[in-house]
C-alpha cells in the first residue's frame, strides 16, 4: 500500500472516542501561537477594504462575503481569519472566535486537524502532481467505493459544482437525452442556477422544482416527456424529505429509464458516511459527494452504478488537479476515521448540544421570528426580521462565535463542551443586549 507508510508512523489513525481530538490534544492547543511572521492584526476594516477594491464582492466564495456572512457590506466585526484549528479561528483583529461555520461545511473533524495535516504534509512532501495519476486515486476509491451505497464507480473532482456538472453530463450521455429536473442548490454552472450571464438556451433544458413538492415534480416530469434525462435534487434541505418525495421521484426515473441524482454534498459523511441514502435505504444512480469528504481540502466526487459511470468513458471530463494527492490524502484519513469510529455520532451528539443552547437562549429572550431549523449536525438560526438576523450575528462575534447568516451552521468533532458554553454565553448575551433599551 502507497500510504501505508503513513500509518506506519502512527500518524493516521483516530482516537478511540471520536468526540475527542487526537494525542490528548485540546481544541484549546490547537489554536496557534502569534506568528510573527503573520499579517499586522490591526484594523479589520482595512481587510474588508482592500478585498473589495480586487476582489468583486469582496470575496471569492459568495457565502463569505461580508453581505453574505453578516447582512451588510460594512459590517462591525472582522470578515478574515489569519490561523484556523479546531474549532477555532483567529481573525484579523486578533481575537479568537469559535466557528459554527465550519467552512461552509467543509470541515467535519476540525480545522488543522492533525492526522489530515500530516498526511497533506506527507502527499506534498513526496510530490503531490505528475505526470502519472497518484496511486492515492486508487486506494480512496476503493476505500469511497466500500462506504458508499451507491458508488460501484468514481471519479474526483474538485468543487461541488464540478461534481454536479459532471452527473449531469454522464446521465445526459447515458439517456442520450438533453432535459434534467432539479431541486435545491446545485453549483453556479449555468445548467444549474437562473442567474445574470446565464444564456435563456442554457436554461430551457433545466427544470427547478422545489423541495418535497410533488405536484411541482410530477408537472416537470410531464413537460419533459420522453427527453427527461435525469432527476437530481438535495434530498435533504434543512429538514428529511417526506418518503412519498424521494419514493415518486425514484419511480419517475425508473418508468422514463432516465438517472436518479442525489446531491450528497452537506449529508454525505455528516448524516452517514453515505450521506441520505445510507440512512434511507434509497440507493439512486447517481449520486455526488464533496465538502467534509477531504476536511476542507478541495476535493469532490462522482459516482454510482458502473453502468452509467461508464457513461463518462464516452463523454469529456477532465480536470488537470482531478487527481493530486494532496486533497486525496486528505481524504484517506478522513475515510479511515470513518471506518474506526462514529464520527457521524460524534457531530450529532455536538450539533445537538449547539442546538440546545441556543434553543434555550431564544426561549428565554422571547425575541419573536427566531427559530432553529435543520438537523443536528446541520442547523439554521433563522430570523424573520434580516435587521434582527444582523443585530444578533454582529454582537455574537463580538461575544466570540461566528455564526451562519441564512444558511447551515455545522457541528464538528472538535466542538467540545468549552466551545458549546461559549456559543451559550454569546447567543444569550446578545439576546439579552437586543433587548435592553438603546
Amino acid at each position: 500500500m502507497v500510504f501505508k507508510r503513513f500509518f506506519e508512523r502512527g500518524q493516521g489513525q483516530p482516537a478511540a472516542d471520536a468526540s475527542e481530538p487526537p494525542d490528548d490534544e485540546t481544541p484549546e492547543s490547537h489554536v496557534p501561537e502569534d506568528d510573527a511572521d503573520a499579517p499586522e492584526a490591526a484594523a479589520d476594516h482595512s481587510w474588508a477594504e482592500r478585498a473589495a477594491k480586487l476582489i468583486p464582492g469582496g470575496s471569492s466564495t459568495a457565502s463569505k462575503r461580508p453581505m453574505g456572512l453578516f447582512g451588510s457590506d460594512t459590517p462591525d466585526a472582522p470578515t478574515h481569519f489569519l490561523h484556523a484549528a479546531g474549532c477555532h479561528v483567529v481573525a484579523t483583529d486578533g481575537e479568537t472566535y469559535v466557528d459554527c461555520t465550519m467552512a461552509l461545511g467543509a470541515v467535519g473533524l476540525g480545522y488543522a486537524e492533525p492526522h489530515v495535516t500530516r498526511a497533506v504534509l506527507d502527499a506534498v512532501g513526496g510530490g503531490h502532481v505528475a505526470g502519472l495519476s497518484s496511486a492515492l486515486e486508487v486506494e480512496v476509491a476503493e476505500r469511497f467505493c466500500g462506504m458508499v451505497p451507491c458508488a460501484e464507480q468514481v471519479r474526483f473532482l474538485k468543487t461541488g459544482a464540478e461534481a454536479t456538472s459532471a452527473a449531469v453530463r454522464i446521465a445526459r450521455t447515458y439517456t442520450g437525452r438533453d432535459v434534467v429536473v432539479a431541486s435545491g442548490y446545485l453549483g453556479w454552472h449555468d445548467w444549474a442556477c437562473d442567474a445574470a450571464g446565464v444564456p435563456a438556451g442554457a436554461r430551457q433544458d433545466t427544470i427547478h422544482v422545489p423541495f418535497d413538492n410533488l405536484a411541482a415534480l410530477d408537472a416537470a416530469a410531464d413537460r419533459a416527456g420522453d427527453r427527461l434525462a435525469a432527476i437530481i435534487l438535495e434530498p435533504v434541505v434543512e429538514r428529511l424529505p417526506s418518503d412519498a418525495w424521494i419514493a415518486r421521484a425514484k419511480a419517475i426515473c425508473s418508468q422514463h429509464g432516465a438517472a436518479l441524482i442525489f446531491d450528497e454534498m452537506k449529508t454525505g459523511f455528516r448524516l452517514a458516511p453515505g450521506g441520505y441514502q445510507e440512512i434511507s435505504g434509497v440507493t439512486p444512480d447517481l449520486a455526488t459527494f464533496g465538502k467534509a469528504l477531504a476536511n476542507g481540502f478541495p476535493l469532490s466526487a462522482v459516482c454510482g452504478r458502473a453502468d452509467v459511470m461508464d457513461a463518462a468513458r464516452r463523454t469529456w471530463i477532465s480536470s488537470t488537479l482531478a487527481g493530486e494527492a494532496s486533497a486525496l490524502a486528505a481524504a484517506y484519513v478522513v475515510l479511515d476515521w470513518h471506518q474506526q469510529a462514529d464520527i457521524c455520532e460524534a457531530l450529532a451528539k455536538n450539533g445537538a448540544e449547539m442546538r440546545r443552547v441556543v434553543s434555550a437562549a431564544i426561549t428565554a429572550s422571547g425575541i419573536p421570528g427566531v427559530r432553529l431549523e435543520g438537523l443536528d449536525p446541520m442547523w439554521f438560526l433563522r430570523f424573520d426580521d434580516p435587521a434582527v438576523e444582523h443585530e444578533f450575528l454582529e454582537r455574537a462575534m463580538a461575544h466570540g462565535v461566528l455564526f451562519k447568516r441564512g444558511a447551515y451552521n455545522y457541528a464538528c468533532v472538535a466542538h467540545d463542551d468549552d466551545a458549546v458554553r461559549a456559543i451559550e454565553h454569546a447567543a444569550s448575551a446578545s439576546f439579552v443586549e437586543m433587548l435592553e433599551p438603546s
